[in-house]
């Protein structure tokens, strides 16, 4: 097992209860006491977690996850799950958009295997999996590079945007609810996605369980704007049916 996915267990862990030892994690996990204890510094030192005595807890504030490389690893079995339905939306000859969330570098990955496909990106790290691949043509949308990030953001690219048509638009954000669409912490990036969702056919959105019912600081864009929520089977049965009431499209990745 890879450091991230021993420590993406952990972080399930600690959602399940608050708190665990080192023991508990170093039996469940079948590992030495030293690599849990590093584990845990990992985590601590990327504001996931807090480690007390003897064993750690998780924490809850809303900039825990603003670190890239910490939100690749949060839920990581739940955002391949929903990347490689949406992969199936996926045909060649398209150009599609991918906004720069980890769940969209998810996608990424699955698109390999595809020809003559236009994918406009926000996301670095997604430009970066897809710029090798002769049969896939990567257009980065520009913008300011932040901190810690690996994202494009604000509205430098508007120009290039408003001159571009894609067939699909897959976008993740900090949260979903029928009132207020999709939301996200960070006011800059999320102008960028806004310009993004207007330039598509279709607009499909990729949301772990998490996200749903979570409401941020930003708007990004209403959900009767959206044609197709993708999410994973741990979705919460009475939103998933306030979703089905309210005459939005939702597939379940499993």
């Amino acid at each position: 097992m890879f450091p991230f996915e021993r420590q993406n267990k952990i972080i399930h862990l600690l959602d399940q209860n608050n708190k665990i030892t080192v023991p508990e994690l170093s039996r469940i996990l079948d590992v030495s006491i030293s690599t849990i204890r590093n584990d845990l510094s990992a985590l601590e030192e990327s504001g996931m977690i807090k480690k007390v005595h003897g064993g750690a807890v998780l924490l809850k504030s809303e900039e825990k996850f603003t670190n890239f490389n910490d939100r690749i690893i949060r839920n990581i079995e739940e955002k391949e799950a929903i990347a490689k339905e949406a992969a199936t939306l996926v045909k060649n000859n398209q150009t599609i958009i991918l906004d720069a969330s980890s769940t969209a570098l998810a996608l990424a990955k699955e698109l390999h295997g595809f020809s003559r496909l236009t994918v406009i990106t926000s996301g670095l790290y997604t430009a970066i999996e897809l710029k090798d691949n002769p049969n896939i043509s990567v257009i980065l949308t520009g913008g300011i590079v932040t901190t810690n990030s690996f994202t494009l953001e604000g509205i430098l690219g508007a120009n290039l945007i408003e001159n571009i048509h894609a067939d699909l638009c897959f976008m993740s954000a900090k949260g979903f609810t029928i009132e207020e669409g999709l939301t996200d912490f960070n006011i800059y990036e999320t102008e960028l996605k806004r310009l993004l969702a207007k330039r598509t056919n279709k607009l499909i959105a990729l949301l772990d369980h998490t996200k749903m019912g979570v409401i941020s600081t930003a708007s990004i864009t209403s959900a009767n704007n959206i044609d197709l929520l993708i999410t994973d089977n741990k979705i919460n049965k009475a939103l998933y049916k306030k979703f089905q009431d309210a005459g939005l499209p939702v597939k379940i990745a499993e």
